[in-house]
């Protein structure tokens, strides 16, 4: 604690912030198998690989906004890939285009150690906070570039809703202070303050560059979005993620085809992902009135989502489900997933100890793994509520141990 107050301080946060987010930070670490952490790579890699398959452009396209079909150049920025570690190892959860916490987590990383230098042979670290600060820095250069090539970013605005009031606002300065060790003058600001003329987008009189989204209206529908949708259609200004990069990877039935042998395979897949993805991704299916009775009757090992939800927002476990809710369902737009049961953190040596589940985040680029991080909880779903919760640092087994206890122990070293 002491550590990540030093932390706050070094960043212009306040140490009040362990206050007023009181289950931001977990009070301990997570502890992952390098197996499992190299399953996750593996998984984030073949994800990237399919997702530029033409065929896979053209099939996600179909049941996308109209305003996904328009490509302006850039991948569209960090993916936040979830995993749950089930009993055959990681299994993703779902993919986001403007996943919370990357900074946050990097300065966790740095207020965390190795407790003592007799576990320094037995445990790695948490990820390398410089380096992957370093490479969010790269990630955001380069959309710059695939839309503008070799003009200088001069200005960033972070927009969200009412950002002063976003849980994670805390984040929002930390972006702020990284564009502006970079020379790039930098805004937060809610939709309402851009304005679109002189065929770019502008706050007050301060010309805008590039928007990094923080919306999660993600095809950019609503009217306080006009001056923005504006710019981003007349490539007045870049903005990442976009909806197109939405489409390609968040939207909740593309898992419908990432869990798919036959459908991948028909997408032009190569055989080794299609084995990732398929071990990786649990089943799901689109919910329609072809499959509702069948769903229902199996509802107790499924997850029903919205196909184009956010932060486990209308989202239900098939055993809490009531009829009422199950009719709205049907009568949305929903995906039903195989239920993967989060793994368990046990805090607390004796009788008062905590049973808190976890999952675990993959920050990512181009099918690069930047940061992993854990998020600990209790009740249904992620929501930074439970005491004892929050982002906590990954550790796993150094490499000289890991290379120990690899010879020969194949696939039943997972759970060691």
């Amino acid at each position: 604690e002491a550590q990540l107050i030093r932390e706050l301080g070094a960043n212009a946060l306040p140490r009040e912030l362990l206050d007023t987010h009181p289950h931001l930070f977990a009070p301990t670490a997570v502890f992952v198998s390098r197996h499992h952490l190299d399953a996750m790579a593996r998984i984030v890699a073949a994800i990237n690989e399919v997702t530029k398959l033409p065929a896979w452009r053209e099939r996600v396209l179909a049941w996308a906004p109209e305003i996904a079909r328009y490509a302006p150049g850039p991948r569209g920025g960090l993916l936040g890939i979830d995993f749950h570690l089930g009993e055959a190892g990681p299994r993703v959860i779902e993919i986001n285009t403007n996943p919370g916490g990357m900074l946050l987590n990097t300065l966790l990383c740095r207020a965390q150690k190795v407790c003592c230098r007799e576990m320094d042979a037995l445990v790695a670290g948490p990820n390398d906070a410089e380096a992957a600060g370093a490479a969010l820095w790269r990630i955001f250069e380069a959309e710059w570039r695939l839309q503008r090539g070799d003009a200088p970013l001069q200005s960033v605005a972070i927009v969200d809703d009412a950002p002063e009031g976003q849980y994670l606002y805390p984040e929002f300065l930390l972006f702020k202070q990284m564009f502006e060790r970079h020379g790039v003058k930098t805004m937060i600001v809610d939709p309402s303050a851009l304005a679109y003329r002189q065929n770019g987008l502008w706050i007050d009189g301060e010309h805008v560059d590039l928007v990094y989204n923080r919306l999660t209206d993600f095809a950019l529908e609503g009217p306080q979005l006009a001056a923005l949708r504006q710019a981003y259609f007349e490539r007045g200004v870049v903005v990442t993620p976009h909806p197109h990069a939405h489409a390609l990877f968040a939207d909740k039935r593309n898992l419908t085809l990432l869990s798919d042998a036959a459908a991948l395979q028909e997408l032009g897949a190569a055989a080794e992902s299609i084995a990732t993805l398929v071990a990786g991704v649990p089943r799901t299916e689109i919910v329609g009135e072809g499959n509702a009775a069948r769903l229902w009757q199996q509802r107790r090992q499924l997850f029903f989502k919205p196909a184009d939800g956010f932060g486990s927002r209308a989202a239900y476990r098939g055993d809490k489900l009531t009829k009422r809710v199950w009719e709205e369902i049907r009568a949305g737009s929903y995906v039903a997933q195989e239920l993967v049961r989060p793994s368990e953190r046990l805090i607390g040596p004796d009788a008062a100890s905590q049973t808190m589940k976890l999952d675990l985040r993959t920050y990512a680029y181009e099918g690069q793994v930047v940061l992993t991080a854990a998020r600990t909880y209790q009740g249904q779903t992620t929501n930074f509520r439970t005491p004892g919760g929050g982002f906590a640092p990954v550790f796993t087994e150094s490499a000289s141990l890991h290379q120990v206890m690899s010879p020969g122990c194949g696939g039943g070293c997972q759970g060691t």
